[in-house]
C-alpha cells in the first residue's frame, strides 16, 4: 500500500511545502492538495515548489474539476510539470464541491467530466484531444504521461470512473462502503472490456493518531475530525436528491446520517471545528475516518488493502499535521509497505 498526505494550500504556502517534504522522508509517496481558488492559494504554484524540494513525490490535486480552468489549461499545467520534474504528477478530478458552489456554479454533469478526463489526458500526454468542439494538441509535449484518477461515490459516478479513469478515489475509509464502491467500479471496467486490475484505488480520509485509546484521546481525535462528515455530507445530499432516500441504488450505510444535516457554509469547509457538521455522530467518525493508536490504524488499513485499495491518502487538517505525518512513518507505514 502507498500512502499520500492531503492538504488545503492555506498560506503560507511555505508550510505546506515543508509538510510534504516531511512526508516523503516518512516514506509517503503521494503529495495531494485540494484546488479550491476562492477557498485557498493556487495549488499548481504551490505543486511546482514541492516538486522542486522533493525526489520522488509523486504531486496531483484532490481534486479538480472540469469548471473551473478550461480543460486545456489544465492539461497544459500538468504537461508543464512533468516536463520539468519527470512525469510526477497526477489529476484526481471530480464533479466539483467547493471550488464551483463558493462561486455560484453548480458541479459539472457527469457527461462533461466523462469528456473532461479524455480530453485532459490525451492534451497531457500530446494526443488530439477536441475541447468544446475544437481539435486541439499541445505541440510541445514528448512523452508525458498523466494518470488521471477520478472521485465518484455513486453508481452512475462509479460506472464512470470503471469506464473511463486510471483510478478510482474515494473519500471515506468505511470498510463496508469500500468493498461496495471498488466492486461497482471494477465491475464497471471489466464491463467496458477494461482490466479491472489496472485501476488505481486511493481512500482519502483524515487521520489522527492517539497516544491511547483512553476516551479522552479517542474524543479529542473525533472532535478534530468531524468536519469530514459534513464535506461527505455534501455530495451525499446531491445522491439523495438525485436517487431519493430509500431507492436502493445508494447504500444507506452512507446516506442515512444526513438526516439532521441542515446548512453548510463553505467558509468553514475541510476545518476541524466546522460549526455545520455537530449533526455528524461518532459513528460515522469512526467509520468514515482513521482515530486511534497507530494499532488501530494498522488494522484498518489493512483490511482496507485486502480490499483492493492500493493508497491510503492522509487528510491532515487537524491540530496534529506534522505529528500524524511523524506517527504514519514511525508505525503505519513500515507495516503495510
Amino acid at each position: 500500500m502507498d500512502f499520500g498526505l492531503v492538504l488545503q494550500t492555506d498560506p503560507p504556502a511555505s508550510d505546506v511545502v515543508a509538510l510534504m517534504r516531511r512526508a516523503e522522508r516518512a516514506g509517503f509517496t503521494h503529495g495531494w492538495t485540494f484546488d479550491s481558488a476562492v477557498l485557498w492559494q493556487e495549488p499548481f504554484v504551490i505543486h511546482s515548489r514541492v516538486l522542486a524540494e522533493t525526489e520522488r513525490l509523486t504531486v496531483g490535486t484532490m481534486v479538480t474539476n472540469p469548471a473551473t480552468r478550461t480543460w486545456e489549461v489544465t492539461a497544459s499545467t500538468f504537461a508543464t510539470l512533468n516536463s520539468m520534474y519527470g512525469n510526477r504528477t497526477v489529476c484526481g478530478i471530480g464533479r466539483g464541491d467547493s471550488a464551483v458552489r463558493v462561486a455560484g456554479r453548480p458541479p459539472a454533469t457527469l457527461a462533461r467530466l466523462g469528456s473532461a478526463i479524455t480530453a485532459i489526458r490525451d492534451l497531457a500526454e500530446g494526443r488530439e484531444a477536441v475541447v468544446d468542439g475544437t481539435a486541439l494538441r499541445l505541440p510541445w509535449v514528448a512523452g508525458g504521461r498523466l494518470p488521471v484518477w477520478m472521485a465518484a461515490y455513486g453508481p452512475k459516478a462509479l460506472a464512470m470512473a470503471g469506464e473511463l479513469a486510471d483510478g478510482f478515489i474515494l473519500q471515506l475509509a468505511d470498510v463496508y462502503l469500500t468493498e461496495w464502491m471498488v466492486k461497482s467500479v471494477r465491475t464497471a471496467a471489466e464491463r467496458a472490456g477494461r482490466d479491472p486490475d489496472a485501476l488505481t484505488v486511493c481512500v482519502a480520509a483524515p487521520a489522527y493518531v492517539t497516544p491511547d485509546d483512553s476516551p479522552d484521546a479517542l474524543a479529542h481525535a473525533r472532535e478534530q475530525c468531524r468536519w469530514f462528515g459534513g464535506m461527505v455530507g455534501n455530495h451525499v445530499a446531491d445522491l439523495v436528491r438525485r436517487y431519493g432516500e430509500h431507492s436502493g441504488l445508494v447504500p444507506e450505510e452512507l446516506t442515512a446520517y444526513i438526516e439532521r444535516r441542515q446548512t453548510y457554509d463553505y467558509a468553514h469547509h475541510g476545518r476541524s471545528g466546522n460549526p455545520d457538521t455537530a449533526f455528524v455522530p461518532d459513528a460515522i467518525v469512526d467509520r468514515f475516518c482513521l482515530v486511534g493508536p497507530p494499532q488501530a490504524h494498522v488494522a484498518k488499513l489493512t483490511a482496507l488493502r485486502d480490499l483492493g485499495v492500493d493508497q491510503f491518502a492522509v487528510y491532515a487538517m487537524h491540530d496534529a499535521r506534522q505529528a500524524v505525518v511523524d506517527a504514519y512513518g514511525e508505525h503505519v507505514v513500515p507495516a503495510l509497505t
